[in-house]
């Protein structure tokens, strides 16, 4: 017998016997990726294992039920609820059709056509009450965002959009004022914005805000919200943002929106735990196959070094590896000759500011033409400065974009790019899969978006390079998003 409470909109309380919860507590046990190599278990601090159901307080989070239901019903075990544990809510479809025509949505000037895939999601996170919406890039999260909070500011219910970067608060604000544009619904009225140098005392419907801007607030402050939005919610695993979760106790409405999960199973469920099922809204292929995104045309140019560069690095650890392809003149200058021999806009992604994205954008700005402007954006670049680069690259045809895979791989709404180069190599499917989308997104006389992807060989022999491996992982990623891609050898000599 397994008795099961709510305690909040954030915890489960589960009681049961002492075999029994040493069962669910295994259960629900996972190493962490990659917690072998932190300091905390080398100092034998912690066993890398992060434990989701808490054998002294008996706490589960809420939207772990479902996996708690399928744990009891494979060991033929019975749930008592004590309480009512779900919650849901009534939305005639054909009432919120009407309402999404009321709104008289706008994109751009233009009458917003909303697809059924999107009224589906929105349905489905008004009637659920908590959901996390896995869609694509391109697929319209925002429209989706701004529609829900609409029907809940409708129903009195004040909201908060909780965001990883303040390029995005910026962002979603411009696109809500966007659908806004005529309807009259006044976006600097209703919402309110919130980080570094924005005031905290908030007086509007809407707070849009970075997580980093209000982690430090106590419980008592975020009582005031009955709607979060985390949008971009992959980044929710983090320590402080899964606080700010829990320090939503009282708010019942919730609803996470990402583009991308990885393949961790204790990253989904640490995101279904604190916002509540996964909801897979549309994938990218099919966004493609139905002319809504641009049509993706990967090709991997895989370079092949000199025997003696070989037999060099295979010494190498993996930083070194990553130290000798960042500083290797020939591949730079091979990107720089990519980027200005690309026609239309271009977004080149790096990992590392100093020795790699500055480098870059020296041999780039050098050598490009002087009518072709050419960008520089990474963390160190204010917001305001940001966004002026993101609009001004809106009305160029031929800009070069120099930037961050931190800055520039999430979010970032630039639709006339037309060619994205990753300068860096990477292994994890969200950062691989945000920054392609960077370059999906639709705009007059663009059908189909280039995809550059640089790969390193050193193998010798039976020896395969690290980042070489990276280079397969992505391959992975490729296949099972159904893209096609071709790999072109390129000798540097």
């Amino acid at each position: 017998m397994i008795k099961v409470e709510k305690i909040n909109e954030v915890y489960l309380r589960v009681y049961t016997e002492e075999g029994i919860a040493q069962e669910i507590s295994e259960f629900f046990t996972f190493e962490v990726p990659g917690a072998r190599f932190t300091p905390e278990f080398r100092n034998r601090l912690w066993d890398g294992k992060i434990r989701m159901y808490d054998l002294r307080r008996k706490t589960l989070y809420v939207g772990l039920l479902s996996y708690l239901q399928n744990f009891a019903e494979r060991n033929e075990y019975y749930i008592e609820y004590i309480n009512s544990v779900q919650n849901n809510t009534e939305v005639d479809i054909n009432q919120l059709k009407d309402f999404l025509s009321w709104m008289n949505l706008h994109g751009r000037g233009k009458p917003i056509e909303i697809y059924d895939y999107q009224i589906e999601a929105i349905h489905h996170a008004l009637t659920s009450e908590r959901c996390l919406l896995l869609s694509p890039t391109s697929s319209g999260k925002s429209l989706i965002i701004y529609s829900t909070m609409r029907w809940h500011l409708e129903h009195n219910r004040k909201c908060i959009i909780v965001v990883p970067t303040t390029s995005l608060v910026e962002q979603l604000y411009s696109d809500f004022e966007d659908y806004s544009s005529m309807n009259k619904w006044k976006v600097g009225r209703h919402c309110q914005k919130l980080y570094s140098g924005f005031p905290k005392d908030f007086e509007a419907d809407v707070l849009i805000t970075t997580w980093q801007s209000i982690f430090r607030q106590p419980p008592a402050w975020f009582k005031q919200f009955d709607v979060i939005f985390g949008d971009e919610a992959h980044n929710f695993k983090a320590k402080s943002l899964t606080s700010i979760m829990e320090k939503l106790s009282t708010c019942k409405y919730r609803v996470g929106t990402t583009g991308t999960l990885d393949n961790k199973k204790v990253h989904r469920l640490v995101l279904e735990g604190v916002f509540g099922a996964v909801k897979k809204v549309i994938t990218t292929k099919e966004l493609m196959d139905t002319n809504r995104v641009a049509k993706l045309k990967i090709t991997c140019l895989l370079l092949n070094y000199e025997d003696i560069t070989k037999q060099i690095v295979r010494n190498f650890k993996y930083q070194d590896e990553i130290d000798f392809i960042v500083k290797h003149e020939k591949r730079n200058k091979f990107i720089r000759n990519l980027a200005i021999n690309t026609d239309g806009n271009t977004l080149v992604l790096f990992q590392y500011v100093e020795k790699h994205g500055k480098v870059l954008f020296d041999l780039i700005k050098e050598k490009a033409a002087d009518n072709r402007k050419v960008f520089f954006i990474y963390g160190g670049t204010e917001t305001e400065d940001r966004e002026n680069a993101r609009k001004l690259m809106e009305n160029e045809s031929n800009a070069i974009c120099i930037a961050s895979f931190g800055v520039f791989s999430t979010g970032i709404n630039i639709p006339s790019i037309e060619n994205v180069i990753f300068a860096s190599p990477s292994k994890s499917k969200i950062r691989n899969l945000q920054s392609i989308g960077r370059g999906l997104r639709l705009k007059e006389g663009k059908s189909h978006c280039n995809l550059y992807d640089i790969a390193d060989n050193f193998r010798w022999k039976s020896w395969k390079n690290h980042t070489f491996g990276h280079f397969v992982e992505r391959l992975k990623i490729y296949s099972e998003e159904q893209f096609n891609y071709k790999i072109v050898e390129v000798p540097i000599e």
